[in-house]
Order: structure tokens, then sequence, then C-alpha cells
């Protein structure tokens, strides 16, 4: 059974600094008691007491503002990030997406790509060969996928990038919000496959500022704040409160007709 479960986890990082870091003030430090400098390192607490259970078929929307602390989390959650308190269980195959671009090298070529970043989130490489002629249309990319990486333009890595990750099969599908900021025009051909590639994953938490994206793919929110779990309930209530006002105000007629399945 897919599930995620945390318990009182907090992470913290150390910040080190050049005097921190000498070899000499560490010595001179331990050397007669009183020779060396104050040797503490600041210490920054991303994390703080988190405590959370998910379970398959859970769609989580991760809110909050830059640097409240849905990047730690996902990196928590995923398994990256070791709770420095705490503890944190993971059971199911895990997908991390958090940039588009991890995972490919600019001197290979389109196709040679697509199968190291396959294998990279977690496929193998049969299954990645029975995906590539998918994948190199739904890119439109044609003779390209044969150059290195290096002479593509931005928008085309996008396109091969979210075309890799769009045809994985995850359990847990850890999403964070760089891939809602691909260009729009490409966006409104992915959604389809964004949408099926959640269906098939066991469990989705999705970190985004788009309400649009969040409300398609997701049931449910937490609001981080200043490393803490602030709010987690229904997706609307949360955003409400995280915004300060409903957020289907300012939705298009056609993102509420779009939505209108999902809500």
């Amino acid at each position: 059974m897919v599930s995620i479960e945390v318990q009182n986890a907090s992470v913290d990082f150390p910040i080190f600094d050049a005097k921190t870091r000498s070899l000499k003030k560490a010595v001179l430090g331990k050397v007669g008691g009183k020779i060396g400098t104050e040797t503490r390192v600041p210490i920054i607490e991303a994390l703080h007491d988190i405590t959370l259970t998910l379970n398959e078929g859970d769609r989580v929307a991760l809110v909050g503002h830059n640097g409240a602390g849905k990047s730690t989390l996902l990196r928590l959650l995923s398994g990256i990030y070791e709770p420095t308190r705490g503890t944190s269980k993971i059971n199911g195959k895990i997908a991390p997406v958090f940039d588009l671009a991890v995972g490919m090298d600019p001197e290979i070529s389109g196709l040679e790509n697509i199968m190291i970043r396959g294998l990279f989130l977690g496929m193998s490489r049969k299954q990645m060969e029975a995906r590539v002629e998918d994948i190199s249309q739904f890119t439109e990319l044609g003779d390209y996928l044969h150059l290195p990486l290096r002479t593509y333009s931005t928008g085309m890595r996008v396109r091969l990038a979210l075309g890799v990750v769009t045809s994985i099969d995850p359990e847990i599908l850890l999403l964070d919000e760089g891939i809602g900021a691909v260009d729009a025009a490409f966006m409104a051909k992915a959604r389809d496959r964004l949408v099926d590639l959640v269906r098939r994953s066991g469990m989705l938490v999705f970190a985004s500022h788009s309400d649009d994206l969040l409300f398609e793919l997701c049931n449910t929110a937490i609001w981080m704040d200043e490393g803490r779990v602030k709010m987690h309930g229904s997706l609307r209530e949360v955003l409400t409160a995280y915004k300060g006002r409903d957020p289907f105000e300012h939705m298009s007629k056609e993102t509420l007709e779009r939505l209108g399945e999902t809500l």
C-alpha cells in the first residue's frame, strides 16, 4: 500500500561560512580550550514539527509564499532529506520531479536524454524504449532528437523534459512548481498528458502557485508558512484562507467550465 507517514519531523540546515569551515580555527578551538574563538555554527530550521499521513489516492496541493518550506517538505517526503528530529516513513516508488532539467546531459542527443531522464525517474530501460515513439510525437522535435541537447532552445528542452515526465508510471508523484512555469501554448497541449499522469499515480503532492492547475489535479491542500503546516484541509478552503479570497472569483469562464467535472 502506497503511503507516507511523517511524525514530528524537523529539518535543520547548518550555515557555514569561510570562518566556520577553517581547519585552523577548528583545531585551535580545541587546543587549550581558550586559544580559539567561538566555533558554533548557525542553524536554520527549515521545517518544524511536521506531522502528516498521506495514503494512496491522495492528491495534495502545497501552497505558501516563496521560502515557506514547500520545496523542503517535498524533499523530506521523497527521502532526499532525512529529518533532523522525528521520523519519516515512505512506502512506494517515488518519482520526484523538482526540476525539468535534472538528469539531462547537454552533450548527448535528445533521444539519449529520453533514456537517461527516464532511468533517473525510476523507469527501466525496456520501459523507456517502449515510450520513445510516443514521446517523440508529443514533443514534435523531429530530427532535432538526433542532435545534442546544447543545440536546443529553452522551449525545446522543456518540450523534451515534459514529454519524458508525463510518460512515467509513478506510485508516488512529487511535483515542484517549476513544471507549471512552461510556455502557455505548450502547457495547453500538455495538460491532458499531465492529468493522465496524475491519474496513473498512486499519490500526488504538487507545489504550485497556479490555482488552475491545483484545482485540476488536487482535492486537498497543505498551507506551509515559516516551515510549519499552518492549515491542512480541502483545496478550496485552504486556498481561500491563504489568499484571503475565494480563488474562483478570478478564474475565467473557460477555466471554470474545464474544472467543472473535477469540482
